[in-house]
């Protein structure tokens, strides 16, 4: 016979002082699970945002990522001859040859400097990176040195640009605006959108005059990205180029590139947040067992009474274990209601991969919240099945004798 459960739900509001201390606990263990869950997977959604499957990512062989990349001119002309490469109306290839630097600029926050990748590109980019659009002003023009910004870039940092006897003057990545950086004047002529991706924090420009203004050789960039007739055709276009004795180069699909770059920072916040998570748990793990160690102990008659009812021990586990299990569920709930309004918040950290800054934002997603429930629920059931067991262990006669 199974102990109704209104009888826990008057339990608990009859201790509800020492009730909302394990709630809070538990809430405050769950919302830090969620967030740095959260932070990771909104770092690799904006990786893996940044590719595409229609895309392949040409890189020397060995190249763990672009800024160890060497392509040469000759490589992309194999490149734009290749099968399964997509062509415009006017049948040139779908091919960007790309430069990749980073460089210093300001942070709007507080000042301090921050490494900012900027990219070369082939003026044709917009066609090969379809998710990206111009939101303000033009697109840069071939052999000028001019500047579009992406969205989170211009919102995140500011541009230096140095007047006589090296005075330096900060000014918004604004359209109109000139800045310097690696010893060029740039004039920014645009802002592009790149749907949240981490193109969003970078600042692209004509490769050729990067290339330029860095003192690099002309004719070597340091990865090759091309926009294929359909995914399909990956497969071919690989083939093509691996087998081919000039070229020695690694070809993989830009979304595998970008989910690769996301695996070290999503893992290192992930274990980092699972330690501190845990930390807490242990926390209000012991915060739940106070709690139902002490209404076994204010229950002592009760117990003793539904046991000579003729309620069995395991009813009695299975009631307790109920409490434990209410008051932990509520705590996930709370929990994950005061993580909510952190969705969308935006921030930035460095990419080990590429020693480059990157804007995301958290992003919390109904899959998350329903693991801090259940980690909330784990909680209590560790936090609820030793007083449980306590409370079916007491002696009837002992009990009835203190009534």
């Amino acid at each position: 016979m199974a102990i109704p459960l209104i009888y826990n739900v008057r339990s608990v509001k009859a201790r509800w002082t020492s009730a909302i201390v394990a709630v809070l606990g538990i809430a405050g263990t769950v919302g830090v699970f969620i967030a740095m869950l959260s932070l990771a997977h909104g770092f690799r959604a904006t990786l893996v945002n940044s590719g595409s499957m229609d895309n392949a990512l040409v890189l020397r062989a060995g190249a763990p990522s672009e800024m160890m990349g060497a392509v040469t001119l000759d490589s992309v002309k194999i490149v734009d001859d290749a099968p399964g490469v997509a062509r415009d109306a006017h049948g040139a290839p779908l091919v960007t040859q790309e430069v990749v630097g980073v460089m210093p600029f300001p942070l709007i926050s507080n000042g301090a400097d921050a490494n900012v990748q900027v990219r070369g590109v082939a003026p044709n980019v917009l066609e090969v990176r379809r998710g990206v659009k111009i939101v303000q002003g033009r697109m840069f023009q071939s052999g000028l040195a001019e500047l579009v910004v992406g969205r989170n870039a211009s919102k995140t940092y500011e541009g230096v640009v140095v007047g006589e006897n090296s005075s330096k003057r900060y000014v918004p990545l604004a359209v109109g605006n000139t800045v310097d950086f690696g010893g060029g004047r740039w004039k920014i002529v645009g802002i592009f959108d790149a749907g949240g991706s981490a193109f969003d924090s970078e600042i692209w420009c004509d490769a050729p005059v990067l290339n330029e203004v860095l003192k690099r050789p002309d004719n070597l960039f340091q990865s090759v990205t091309a926009h294929l007739t359909s995914p399909a055709a990956f497969d071919k276009f690989k083939d093509a180029l691996t087998s081919d004795p000039r070229m020695n180069v690694d070809v993989t699909r830009e979304i595998d590139y970008y989910s690769k770059q996301s695996r070290v920072m999503t893992t290192l916040i992930t274990v980092l947040g699972g330690l501190v998570a845990s930390i807490m748990a242990i926390g209000a793990i012991f915060g739940a067992l106070n709690t139902m160690y002490s209404a076994v102990s204010e229950r002592g008659r009760e117990i003793g009474t539904m046991r000579a009812l003729g309620f069995a021990g395991g009813a009695v586990v299975f009631s307790f274990l109920v409490e434990a299990l209410l008051i932990s569920f509520v705590g996930g709930l709370v929990g994950c209601l005061a993580v909510l309004p952190l969705d969308g918040y935006a921030t930035n950290t460095m990419n080990f991969q590429t020693f480059s800054n990157i804007a995301f934002a958290f992003k919390i997603t109904p899959a998350l919240l329903v693991e801090g429930v259940i980690f909330a629920l784990i909680m209590g059931v560790l936090g609820g099945i030793p007083p449980a067991v306590r409370a079916a262990g007491r002696p009837v006669a002992a009990a009835l004798r203190s009534l």
